[in-house]
């Protein structure tokens, strides 16, 4: 039962990051690119990375990985936002926004993952 308490705190503690540093990521580098995101789910790649790295299993993984950085990323605001821009008639800002978190993505993810097998 501790461990479901923990999920639940742990998962609104990570959406509140992710709002905390959407927003001030949107509001320095305005709104023609959805930076803040990018940057929330490149941040979640690379410390999800680190947990894998380091061989993080169980219930702590379950705390940190699924709880806290499940709630932080966010798929579905990507995907929105990309289609709003393609909405917008911006194609290219679309086909960037959906290649560009993909592949630093990956690349995030594997440098944490390298960072936490140093661990």
């Amino acid at each position: 039962m501790l461990v479901w308490i923990a999920v639940a705190v742990l998962g609104g503690a990570g959406a509140v990051g992710r709002l905390v540093l959407d927003a001030a990521v949107s509001e320095r580098a305005g709104d023609a690119f959805p930076l803040g995101t990018l940057a929330v789910n490149l941040s979640g790649a690379f410390a999800l990375g680190v947990l894998a790295g380091a061989g993080l299993a169980g219930d702590a993984l379950l705390l940190a990985g699924t709880a806290l950085l499940g709630s932080y990323t966010t798929f579905s605001t990507w995907m929105l936002e990309s289609h709003r821009l393609g909405e917008d008639g911006e194609p290219a800002r679309m086909w960037l926004n959906l290649a560009l978190p993909l592949f630093t993505g990956l690349a995030a993810a594997a440098l944490g993952r390298a960072v936490g097998g140093l661990l």
